[in-house]
């Protein structure tokens, strides 16, 4: 018996396991490898040249936008700047064009300085009329120096106190103590001293011709510098008296303590009251209404002093305050600043060389 033929196939089995084993290398290494779109699509030489391309397009336009910007703001400074020529070239024109009008119309010159001559002889005139009564007693500073001191200098009847207590020795307590032990005539040449009293010398030159006044001394009690001159007011036209007057201030050696409610009652003396008053002082009092009990007095009892003294004055009258500060009295600045900013007057603490 013949044996049977065997039929030949194409794909057998160990075919099919060799094309599988085939697929799945291939579907292995697609895995692994790394597989980005965007490498793939700029592999492609045309796709590369032309982003470059594009990319180049935008460089120069944004460098393009700098230049536009920067022509921008040229532009404007420019039109700014020709703006600020073309009114100074017409406010020129119209200088030039006043200058020819005049030079054209001698008459309407000659006017013109006419007007000038007579309002400068006016403001002469009124200069003149300010001054007047101001030479009665000349006060010139050091180095002919002219003092703007903001003090309200008016008045019609003008009251002027000064402190002669023996605080006004010198601006601390140790050096008062040391001059109250020498000579009289020591004490009068007391640098602080000598201050006080040209500052009431220099307050009395710069008032007013037809302007009263009176110059009050204050310490424990309130007298007139003037003897016999109590309730009564001076003339400033009147020059024996007032040099008198400077006399006797320069014969005074200041002692004792200080009450300024004394010197704010010496107000009512007067029938026709003061209508400015001026306060030369170096701080806050030491006694009041009632006598002191003790040698020493606190910090906050002069102040109650003070405010004790404020009190007795009378309304609607301005103090001006000249003060010389004195050392361990901090408070005394402030409510004396206060006291004249109240009552519409003026505060000044000035320099050790005024006036």
């Amino acid at each position: 018996m013949a044996r049977r033929r065997r039929q030949m196939t194409t794909f057998s089995l160990s075919f099919l396991d060799i094309m599988a084993c085939g697929f799945g290398a291939v579907t292995l290494l697609f895995l692994i490898l790394k597989h980005d779109p965007q490498t793939i699509e700029a592999s492609d030489p045309d796709l590369v040249a032309e982003i470059e391309l594009l990319q180049e397009d935008i460089r120069r336009t944004e460098e393009y936008m700098v230049e536009l910007q920067n022509s921008l703001r040229k532009s404007e400074q420019d039109i700014t700047q020709a703006q600020g020529l073309s009114s100074r070239v017409i406010q020129t024109i119209d200088e030039k064009q006043q200058e020819l009008s005049l030079q054209g119309d001698p008459e309407a010159e000659i006017i013109l300085l006419r007007q000038s001559v007579k309002e400068l002889a006016e403001q002469t005139s009124l200069l003149e009329q300010s001054g007047q009564g101001r030479d009665l007693r000349p006060f010139i500073g050091d180095g002919q120096r002219q003092y703007l001191t903001g003090l309200k200098l008016g008045g019609r009847r003008v009251m002027i106190l000064l402190d002669v207590s023996a605080s006004m020795l010198s601006d601390s307590i140790v050096n008062i103590l040391r001059r109250r032990n020498m000579d009289d005539a020591s004490q009068r040449r007391a640098e602080k001293w000598r201050r006080a009293k040209r500052t009431a010398e220099w307050l009395v030159a710069q008032l007013p011709s037809q302007s009263l006044f009176q110059i009050y001394g204050f310490s424990t009690t309130a007298t007139p510098m003037l003897e016999g001159t109590a309730g009564q007011w001076l003339d400033t036209t009147d020059r024996d008296l007032v040099e008198n007057l400077f006399v006797s201030i320069n014969q005074v050696v200041p002692k004792n303590g200080t009450n300024l409610l004394q010197a704010f009652l010496t107000l009512d003396e007067f029938e026709e009251p003061p209508d400015n008053l001026f306060l030369i002082t170096d701080g806050f009092p030491t006694q009041g209404k009632r006598k002191a009990g003790k040698s020493t007095v606190t910090g906050k009892e002069r102040l109650d002093l003070f405010n004790e003294a404020v009190n007795s004055l009378p309304s609607g009258l301005p103090v001006n305050v000249i003060l010389f500060p004195m050392q361990g009295d901090p408070l005394a600045a402030a409510g004396f600043w206060q006291l004249a900013v109240r009552s519409h007057g003026s505060f000044l603490s000035p320099s050790r060389d005024w006036p």
